[in-house]
């Protein structure tokens, strides 16, 4: 896990875990880090660790098949991940949120993929205005 996150990115998400717990979820926490693996189509967007399971983290996964969505991943279990040229995954060193998670899942809902450029994420912040969820 260590080698996925940074200790500053280990204790945000920890914070956000929680904050969210303790409001029952409802907090809609902008992502903290971008994993991905470089010879491969999966991206994970993560903006929580379960504090009474430091090795799950909740966000934004993606696993290139058109279908990303909101959930649990286990770290352990990304670390071990080898993509076809037998890369591991990587954190995006470059990755700043503009957005809460949940604008970050309706631009990939629409776009069938975690998308990082403004045009989609504006488009999907005035989306879910629209429907007074953001």
């Amino acid at each position: 896990m260590t080698k996925l996150l940074t200790k500053d990115q280990t204790a945000q998400l920890l914070k956000n875990g929680v904050q969210s717990r303790d409001a029952d979820g409802g907090i809609d926490h902008p992502p903290v880090v971008k994993l991905f693996t470089p010879d491969a189509q999966c991206t994970w967007l993560l903006s929580e660790l379960d504090p009474r399971e430091p090795s799950e983290a909740f966000g934004l996964c993606d696993l290139g098949q058109g279908y990303p969505e909101l959930g649990y991943v286990s770290l352990s279990e990304l670390s071990t991940v080898r993509g076809p040229m037998g890369l591991s995954v990587e954190r995006d060193t470059w990755f700043e949120a503009t957005h809460p998670m949940s604008v970050y899942a309706e631009a990939a809902r629409r776009a069938e993929r975690i998308v990082e450029d403004d045009r989609h994420l504006i488009e999907a912040a005035a989306a879910l205005a629209a429907r007074g969820r953001a």
